[in-house]
């Protein structure tokens, strides 16, 4: 059975010397006994004669701040939506051997980027600006329909028009960051952008207290965060995405890994072990775009 390892940037550093990243390693050789069965034995000689199973390590690259999602639990262990379905994967890809590193949000492309991992596991949405730089795996597994996210009490902003000449938060390299920097473009950076560390769940203290006036989210993201419902959405939709993992572009070992995880993918949506994983962790099932609402 795999065992996995969270790795932290410093442990890291010691286990790339060991195995280095992306690098096989055998995990299994003829037993002894095998060996010495083997002159006697016909099936013996076959199996102490056949190449050991090579596996590859992989480092997935993914965070410890956004709740349910990827986050450490009480009892600090890595869990979450997309940290359990990395590890369904896992069990279905027997050639390969994954393992987390963890990291801010706004430090996850530049790893991926400078091969400290193999490929980003977190809520990433699929956009053209990312499309430019990075290989998504081909099979979505959720759907975000991102809307402006307000304190309850607030009654003056109700669009994203609304929050001109006032401060909307964000992270740094996340897709709402885009969608705000794009409306800065096309308004006179009408809107004062707020870049926090990616700590999702100090979103209701940032918004209650008015140290930001608004933020973009995904439809599911409030009750998770505002389990006292301090917030609320208002407005139109202004993005519907895809969320997918995300690879080096060009890299042909990163298009096989999404081709295989692609596969890995399809059954585990086709058994419904994806939907589950989804409603235990998002409170919902945010797996079929024509589901969510």
């Amino acid at each position: 059975m795999k065992q996995f390892t969270t790795l932290t940037v410093t442990t890291l550093a010691l286990a790339l010397v060991a195995v280095g990243c992306g690098s096989k390693s055998e995990t299994t050789n003829a037993s002894p006994k095998g060996a010495a069965e083997a002159t006697t034995a016909p099936t013996a000689t076959a199996a102490a004669t056949a190449a050991p199973v090579k596996v590859k390590k992989i480092i997935v690259g993914t965070g410890t701040q956004f709740p349910n999602v990827a986050f450490l639990d009480k009892d600090g262990k890595l869990t979450g939506y997309d940290i359990e379905l990395v590890k369904e994967l896992d069990k279905r890809l027997p050639e390969y051997e994954f393992e987390f590193k963890t990291m801010d949000f706004a430090n996850l492309l530049l790893s991926l980027e400078t091969n400290k991992i193999d490929f980003v596991a977190h809520e990433i949405e699929k956009n053209k600006e990312r499309e430019q730089k990075y290989l998504f795996n081909n099979e979505p597994y959720a759907y975000w329909k991102t809307k402006v996210i307000v304190a309850k009490e607030n009654t003056t902003v109700k669009t994203i028009d609304d929050l001109k000449g006032k401060k909307a938060l964000t992270t740094a390299t996340s897709a709402e960051a885009t969608l705000l920097e794009n409306y800065n473009k096309a308004n006179d950076n009408a809107i004062k952008i707020v870049y926090q560390s990616g700590a999702a769940n100090d979103l209701v203290t940032q918004l209650t207290t008015g140290r930001a006036d608004g933020a973009l989210g995904a439809d599911f993201l409030l009750p998770l965060v505002d389990p006292q419902s301090k917030l609320k959405t208002v407005g139109p939709i202004i993005e519907e995405a895809e969320v997918r993992f995300l690879f080096r572009k060009n890299d042909r070992d990163g298009q096989e890994l999404a081709d295989k995880i692609d596969v890995a993918l399809k059954a585990v949506k086709a058994d419904g072990t994806l939907a589950k994983l989804s409603t235990q962790w998002l409170g919902g099932d945010f797996t079929n775009k024509d589901d969510v609402k």
